[in-house]
């Protein structure tokens, strides 16, 4: 068995030089991203791997325990995080860096991975949720992106916010944010369900940097639609959209895509990660689907305490909360979603 070792990937200068030469490295494993993560929820990161204190890093595992009373205890690889490659060598290397970080459990944790890539059935693995996946290749000239756009359902809809003289304006001010968080928590209920605390999208824009973008289309000075993007390396990823359902027949949306895929266009990025979508999500896949993003499985998976694994919330529960959540003052869903999220990871 290897020797493994612990790192802390916020003061420990080889994290950073190894994710760069790492290809499987996204903006999930940067040190901007654990900072939000510790700053907004007080998530402790760390980072298992088999190379000694003074080495260059040759692999890396990085996690964060998250202590909950009401979901319970667990090491996950990484909160909030689409997904996370474990960043090795090979199953022998990830089966070491496991084997160490079960032997540390406590009693009834477990630990969760979301890797993008398939990693194989290693001992003591459960599958856990599965998602769909999607990612645009960039290569293409944008003539040809836009030719592979579904004709009605994304040509038609950029033209008609084209023609509605829609203003789209970028950036990560405090005015922006505001905006993007009251769209944030009618998008949300809509979807009966609390809006993630707005400390958490001001620590985004504080540890991230320049990367992260609010991108904003308005009607009239109205805000219509808006998306947060963060870029890493040759990949703009897309983490989270909003709208007003009053004016979802402009295409606002659907303008906010095209003029990121035009702007990582001209900055020479390769790829454009649409994220995780819900199985029972049907029209979000087909929205995807619709850019002409290759699809893909996502599948997380869990080692340990096999029988939690399993455990799943009541159904008459989370019907209940989703009826709660429906009608609550905007203020109290948003109060809602500062005591829920550090929970759910």
């Amino acid at each position: 068995m290897m020797t493994v070792y612990k790192v802390d990937p916020l003061r420990d200068e080889r994290w950073v030089a190894f994710l760069e030469r790492h290809p499987g490295a996204s903006v999930f494993h940067t040190p901007g991203w654990l900072e939000a993560l510790r700053r907004t929820y007080g998530y402790e990161s760390h980072v298992s791997t088999t190379s000694a204190p003074r080495e260059d890093l040759r692999n890396g595992l990085v996690c964060c325990r998250i202590h909950s009373w009401l979901t319970g205890r667990r090491l996950v690889s990484l909160p909030f995080s689409d997904h996370c490659e474990p960043l090795v060598g090979g199953e022998e290397e990830l089966a070491s860096l496991l084997s160490s970080l079960k032997s540390h459990l406590h009693r009834k944790e477990y630990v969760e991975l979301r890797p993008r890539l398939q990693v194989g059935a290693l001992a003591g693995s459960e599958i856990g949720r599965t998602f769909c996946f999607h990612l645009l290749d960039l290569r293409p000239s944008l003539e040809t992106l836009y030719r592979n756009f579904h004709k009605d359902c994304v040509q038609r809809k950029i033209r008609r916010a084209e023609r509605e003289g829609l203003t789209y304006e970028e950036g990560a001010t405090e005015t922006l944010l505001s905006q993007f968080y009251e769209l944030m928590v009618q998008t949300r209920r809509r979807q009966l369900l609390p809006p993630q605390p707005i400390a958490w999208f001001r620590n985004l824009i504080v540890c991230t940097g320049k990367s992260l973008k609010i991108r904003l289309v308005y009607k009239h000075n109205q805000p219509v639609a808006s998306i947060l993007t963060l870029r890493y390396k040759d990949t703009l990823v897309y983490k989270y959209g909003c709208s007003d359902k009053a004016f979802s027949n402009l295409g606002g949306m659907h303008l906010l895509f095209w003029r990121a895929i035009q702007e990582a266009k001209g900055d020479g990025l390769e790829k454009f990660d649409l994220g995780r979508s819900d199985l029972d999500n049907p029209g979000l896949i087909d929205f995807k689907d619709r850019w002409g993003a290759q699809r893909s499985v996502l599948t997380y998976y869990r080692y340990g305490m096999s029988a939690l694994t399993k455990a799943s919330p009541a159904g008459w529960k989370v019907r209940f909360a989703k009826y709660a959540f429906a009608r609550l003052p905007s203020f109290m869903l948003v109060s809602a979603g500062r005591l829920l999220y550090r929970h759910i990871g």
